[in-house]
């Protein structure tokens, strides 16, 4: 029997088929459109619903870019219009009708993906730090993935590194603001005096520019307190880097994060836990869904 994982983005779907192996029997990507509230919905349903000619489907697992409210069975996406809180479980159990749906946030995804088929196969106890346009955290303690009391476990863009606090920081945390995609290019605007965007930075930082020097150092100095912290909380045995920053430039300065955690981080934990990048760089998301049906 096959699981189908649904990965659902800013603009588009992507879709596969899995076979309990892992092994990708098929995949398909639609986008959105400018779809939003129950148009959204229906695509992603019809998109699930089109796979049952395929195969015989044990489940669906989806990943949302956002909060998926377990207790209720809705979903938050701030980037679908009309899903503040929208049941987009129920939506696709009325096409497909007999068949589990299992929805998971994508930093759940994340780690379970990894967990399924990346560098942590072999971990019950791992730590996926997603870095893209924010920060995100899926956390896979003692085997099991946590979620919170109200499904927000992970929101590490708001770990508070710096003494002193900035408003800066309302928006989206001190973490995020410094060493995200969207953080680093706005520290770089600043010390520029226009605006920048973070592989530019990365660029300029490879050619030893001042400026980019001292925010990609910057950024280097918020992963590894960030992550100290984690593994100070968690004692995991594996930090796993991922998203956009980290499938590009980023990935190589992972042993001077690693350095630079070992001054904040439990020393024991620190010297027993891994960094390392996904090992499944843009489908970890896409496999964490289907794996969050068998696991």
């Amino acid at each position: 029997m096959a699981v189908l994982g649904i990965d659902l983005g800013a603009t588009k779907v992507a879709a596969a088929l899995f076979n309990e192996e892992g092994e990708i029997l098929s995949r398909k990507q639609s986008y959105l459109e400018g779809r939003k509230g129950a148009e959204a919905g229906e695509l992603v349903a019809a998109t699930a619903l089109s796979f049952f000619e395929q195969s015989d489907i044990k489940g669906i697992g989806v990943c949302v870019p956002g909060i998926v409210y377990s207790k209720r069975n809705t979903v938050w996406c701030p980037n679908i219009p009309g899903w503040e809180d929208f049941p987009l479980k129920e939506t696709i159990e009325k096409v497909c009708p007999n068949v589990p749906v299992h929805i998971e946030s994508d930093r759940t995804c994340y780690i379970l993906g990894e967990k399924w088929k990346g560098v942590a196969k072999d971990c019950d106890n791992a730590i996926y730090i997603a870095v893209g346009s924010g920060i995100g955290a899926g956390i896979l303690l003692d085997g099991r993935i946590i979620h919170g009391a109200n499904d927000i476990v992970g929101a590490t863009g708001w770990m508070a590194l710096e003494s002193d606090y900035d408003k800066d920081w309302d928006e989206c945390g001190c973490f995020e603001t410094f060493a995200s995609g969207n953080g680093i290019a706005y520290q770089a605007s600043k010390l520029f005096g226009r605006e920048i965007s973070s592989p530019e930075v990365f660029s300029l930082y490879e050619s030893n520019d001042s400026k980019a020097v001292r925010v990609i150092e910057k950024a280097i100095q918020m992963w590894g307190k960030g992550a100290a912290n984690l593994v100070s909380l968690f004692d995991p045995e594996m930090i796993v880097f991922g998203g956009g920053v980290f499938s590009g430039p980023a990935k190589k300065l992972i042993p001077r994060i690693y350095n630079e955690a070992l001054k904040w981080g439990q020393p024991i934990s620190m010297k027993n836990v891994k960094f390392l990048s996904s090992g499944i760089s843009s489908d970890a998301a896409l496999l964490g869904a289907g794996y969050s049906v068998l696991y």
